[in-house]
């Protein structure tokens, strides 16, 4: 058969049956063609992709393994959430200023742990911090009567009983005197009896707090029953409703038996975990720490008042041999008498502390201070310059350690050498500014301490405590003096 087609000009043009099926299959070739170059198309490229990793797979590993070194590292650095409740209970009409923070549960991941943090030596992993095993814990002996080779054998602390009572109330510790937070607590230490109270002394008269019966921070008779029956304490504290309290862990039955826990808390910190249903028991205790709730507050600065118990632990525990102290935002998480035995007894020391983990120079401290907002300019410079007025060298490392502390973990035996370092950090936290890292290497630099210092590395206080951070900010010192 033959059909024909027509073009414009009314010409035919026959085409067999023949032609349409030869005409067809050069269509179907055609197609065939491109769907076959498309293909080669494709394999070239993969040759391509195949090559080049042949030829580069050993960058594209390394590179892998260094971006999941850094995302690792980013996760290892960031902090853990911080775990403030939700306020459950109505706080009384005095805490009306008082608001707390809201957020999510504490990080089950800081909270509670007792691994130990490990270091490394010459390729091998060993502890921080070597603690005897409980039961050599247990058949441990202490050190009660040790001979102190200090030439200051005692220090007598001043008072101000003896004055003439001049009317008023308990706000007289408020008041300044000569410009300075200096009051009745602290009782009034000219510049000439600063300079007198850094000479060595077989007997030492110095500043020491609890200057006046009137100037403030009371106890109940209760609670100095308690406080006076402890040898061995661990203690901490948190004035105006900041940080919540951890229970201890860790302890051995032997330090469960013989250390005392003592939190000293406000009525404010008292109202607030009240709200949360953290109520003191009948017998004064809150898990295994015995709460002393303490009145009259001697300054505005909660920050300061903190550090009543934090140095002055020798005043408030007369009969105690042996101290730690834990700042509030952390959990104790090791044996009160392992620790001693390590830090302590084993290192022939009195005092323990730990080194500064950022900064070694108190210069550079005080500039990270300024650019932190923790203290202004004026006050810290007022410091600085007295520091170097008297010689501060910026030397940034003490007895081959550094020179900046890190004070959230302080262990320390109670001797008259001890005792008077500590009085004498006490009155420059007072006289200066209140951040504590400016004023101890100064201390240790005018005192000139014979005894043995241990500054012990951070890895180790970091195996000590379980930091979990300041859940929220204390309120100052305004309106909630006691008028009892």
């Amino acid at each position: 058969m033959s059909s024909s087609l027509f073009n414009d000009s009314g010409v035919s043009i026959p085409i067999s049956d023949d032609d349409s099926d030869e005409l067809g299959r050069m269509r179907v070739r055609v197609r065939r063609k491109r769907k076959k170059s498309l293909h080669r198309v494709n394999n070239e490229l993969t040759r391509r992709v195949v090559r080049f990793f042949m030829k580069y797979w050993m960058v594209l590993v390394l590179v892998f393994a260094i971006g999941l070194l850094v995302f690792e590292a980013t996760r290892i650095g960031r902090k853990p959430s911080m775990i403030v409740k939700t306020e459950q209970g109505k706080v009384t009409s005095q805490l009306k200023e008082f608001k707390r923070p809201i957020s999510d549960k504490k990080s089950d991941s800081t909270l509670n742990r007792l691994d130990p943090v490990m270091k490394i030596v010459h390729g091998v992993k060993e502890p921080c911090l070597k603690m005897l095993r409980p039961d050599e814990l247990e058949n441990l002996d202490l050190p009660m009567n040790k001979e102190s080779s200090s030439p200051i054998k005692k220090v007598v602390y001043l008072s101000g009983n003896d004055l003439p009572y001049v009317g008023g109330n308990s706000t007289l510790s408020q008041q300044p005197r000569e410009g300075t937070r200096f009051n009745l607590f602290t009782g009034i230490q000219t510049f000439d009896q600063r300079e007198e109270s850094f000479k060595v002394k077989e007997t030492a008269e110095i500043h020491c707090g609890f200057y006046s019966e009137r100037g403030g921070f009371r106890i109940s008779d209760e609670d100095k029953i308690y406080m006076q029956n402890c040898k061995f304490v661990v203690s901490t504290c948190a004035f105006g409703g900041g940080d919540d309290l951890y229970q201890p862990i860790g302890m051995s039955e032997a330090s469960l038996r013989k250390v005392c826990y003592v939190a000293f808390w406000d009525e404010v910190t008292r109202a607030a975990q009240e709200s949360e249903g953290h109520n003191i028991g009948d017998d004064g205790f809150i898990g295994k720490w015995r709460i002393v709730v303490v009145k009259d507050l001697p300054f505005t600065d909660q920050r300061l008042n903190g550090k009543i118990p934090k140095m002055l632990a020798h005043r408030l525990f007369p009969r105690v041999k042996f101290s730690i102290w834990v700042d509030s935002k952390s959990q104790f998480r090791r044996d009160p008498l392992g620790v001693l035995e390590a830090l302590l007894w084993r290192t022939n020391s009195v005092l323990a502390i730990s080194e500064h983990g950022a900064r070694s120079s108190v210069y550079d401290e005080a500039k990270a201070v300024v650019r932190k907002n923790k203290a202004t300019p004026e006050e810290v410079e007022v410091q600085l310059t007295q520091y170097r007025h008297d010689g501060l060298p910026e030397d940034k490392r003490f007895n081959g350690k550094k020179a900046l502390n890190e004070a959230s973990v302080i262990v320390r035996e109670h001797l008259p050498v001890t005792n008077m370092l500590m009085c004498l950090w006490f009155n420059e936290v007072v006289r200066f500014t209140s951040r504590d890292q400016l004023s101890f290497p100064y201390v240790l630099w005018r005192l000139k301490v014979h005894e043995k210092i241990n500054m012990f590395p951070v890895c180790i206080r970091k195996d000590l405590v379980n930091t979990i951070g300041h859940v929220r900010k204390a309120k100052p010192l305004k309106s909630f003096l006691s008028s009892d």
